[in-house]
């Protein structure tokens, strides 16, 4: 009888792995394997489906009953395999010695043998070596890795192998050959065939080396093909963190903040920290950089943190965060030591537009002329038009800083129109107000205004209560007023809300706020507009214009 529970069991958890039901499959499989352990292709099964449904301690633990039971059964080869998933994933959990120890176990037991497992095992030398900077080398490796995928007919092995040739390329600065070698990678994947596991980790490492150099159109097409493959996949946790995070960046980019914030938090909490450490600490960091630009400074500082503690640097974001705050010393400090602690370009590429904004707000014109320069440099080695646009947007600013307003309309012009095609609404606004300084440096007023108008439409839109603020406040060029009774942006915002015959409740909802937030919101606004219920704050609101 307990030998019949036991193979319903093990048919139901095959049945569950097919329909890619991982936690399921996880959880029959595990039932049997309390009642007599599985055989090895069943024990791989449970393997796998542990991995795919994050419980990493038993992924661990079976590696280990996989790997001791090819030791003792006389297989080498398949006992390296095993022991290379191990140390594979122990250096993903930061894990470094038992990683080293397992990787050099399955070394051992390869040394004497042509096989694919070698292959295996010059992934994690690829990266070790680009960790040391050593790119050449990397580059080698990988593309050996990939000639024994090819040469032994191993398609996992293949299109991981030249993933990572790319991803090194594109480091190069070879930007259409490494492109080319992603392409080719996710064809492998888009044509099924690959392990589960493979296919996430081509999807996350294709997306991130087209993020990185700001490759738009690849970007959102990978990111939509993932998305896709995690939904039909609603078990799997590993690699669908890392989905709600790029698809996060990039509706943050393409201006829905709200919907940002949300996949962000979505991320966060799918994912335990263990599981993938990284996927959580970009989600952190991601509702940081929405929740700044939005005015929400006290959650940008809790989002930050909470990147940091996971293990992320929170840089640039902090440190522009710092500079909305009115510490512009504090924010020149934080983004120069981060910038002097960064060695690759392309990591530097990432910080040198704060590092000029920050600047040019310190009044410190050399150093952002110098950052401006550089990251000029690294936009024309790597070629990619949107890393080219960076660069204009900090070069013009820099002239309009220096008084070349000339000078700076046409590289600010170019700038926008890659952010405008590219889809990205709020730095194109940004870029409107700078054009308009130019223009009414130069005498042409209507250009200037329509310019600022639209650039505000934007801000509003968005929820942009700083740009609002910079825009409105006397003496800037949008020529506005000083909000009423000293209110800040996000005061501001909480009162059109009030105006509107929102309860605190729904306020919090809209701007993803706590209750309690917004309680001490509607207080402060009481307060510093001498009032004493919502009826009369709704009153000065109209009195003043503000709805």
């Amino acid at each position: 009888m307990a030998g019949t529970r036991k193979t319903d069991e093990v048919a139901r958890g095959r049945d569950c792995y097919r329909r890619q039901a991982w936690a399921e499959a996880h959880r029959h499989f595990l039932a049997a394997d309390r009642k007599a352990p599985l055989p090895p292709a069943d024990l791989e099964l449970c393997t796998w489906s542990a991995a795919l449904s994050g419980h990493d301690d038993d992924f661990l633990a079976f590696l280990e009953r996989l790997y001791q039971l090819h030791a003792d059964g006389g297989e080498p080869l398949r006992a390296a395999r095993w022991a290379f998933w191990l140390g594979f994933r122990l250096g993903a959990l930061r894990e470094i010695g038992r990683a080293s120890g397992w990787l050099a176990r399955a070394q051992r037991l390869t040394e004497d043998t042509d096989c694919v497992e070698k292959g295996y095992l010059l992934l994690p030398a690829v990266y070790r070596q680009q960790a040391a900077g050593d790119i050449d080398a990397a580059l080698a490796t990988a593309t050996e890795a990939a000639r024994i995928g090819d040469r032994f007919g191993d398609a996992d092995l293949g299109a991981f192998a030249r993933c990572i040739q790319g991803r090194v390329l594109l480091e190069q600065g070879q930007v259409e050959p490494g492109l080319a070698l992603l392409d080719e990678a996710m064809v492998a994947v888009s044509t099924g065939g690959l392990a589960p596991v493979l296919t996430g980790l081509i999807y996350c490492s294709a997306i991130a080396g087209c993020s990185q150099l700001y490759v738009m159109d690849r970007a959102r097409e990978w990111t939509a093909a993932l998305a896709r493959w995690c939904a039909a996949q609603p078990e799997l946790v590993p690699f669908s963190g890392s989905c709600l995070v790029h698809r996060a960046e990039l509706m943050q980019l393409g201006g829905s903040w709200l919907e940002a914030i949300e996949e962000a938090r979505r991320a966060s909490d799918r994912v335990a920290r263990g599981v993938d450490w990284q996927a959580t600490a970009n989600a952190y960091y991601q509702q940081g950089e929405v929740h700044r630009l939005r005015g929400d400074f006290s959650a940008a500082e809790q989002a930050y943190r909470s990147a940091s503690e996971a293990g992320r640097e929170a840089q640039p974001g902090l440190a522009l965060l710092r500079l909305a705050q009115g510490r512009a010393q504090d924010a020149v400090t934080a983004v120069r030591g981060t910038l002097q602690a960064t060695n690759g370009r392309l990591q530097r590429a990432r910080l040198l537009p704060a590092a000029v904004e920050i600047a040019l707000a310190a009044g410190d014109v050399d150093d952002a002329r110098r950052f401006a320069g550089e990251l000029q440099q690294i936009a024309a080695d790597f070629g990619t038009e949107v890393l080219g646009a960076m660069a204009a947007h900090a070069l013009g600013a820099v002239a309009l800083a220096e008084g070349r307003s000339e000078a700076a309309l046409e590289p600010l012009r170019r700038a926008f129109r890659v952010w405008n095609e590219v889809g990205a609404p709020y730095i194109a606004a940004r870029l409107r107000v700078l054009i308009a300084q130019a223009c009414r440096a130069l005498g042409d007023r209507d250009t200037a205004t329509l310019e600022l108008d639209l650039a505000r439409q934007v801000f509003e839109q968005l929820g942009a209560a700083p740009d609002l603020a910079a825009h409105d406040a006397p003496g800037s060029s949008g020529g506005g007023h000083a909000a009423p009774a000293g209110l800040s942006p996000r005061e501001l915002e909480v009162l059109r809300l009030v105006a509107a015959g929102k309860t605190n409740k729904s306020i919090a909802k809209q701007l993803f706020l706590s209750e309690k937030t917004v309680d001490r919101h509607v207080s402060n606004i009481f307060a510093k507009t001498n009032v004493g219920s919502r009826a009369a704050a709704t009153a000065f609101a109209y009195q003043h214009g503000l709805v």
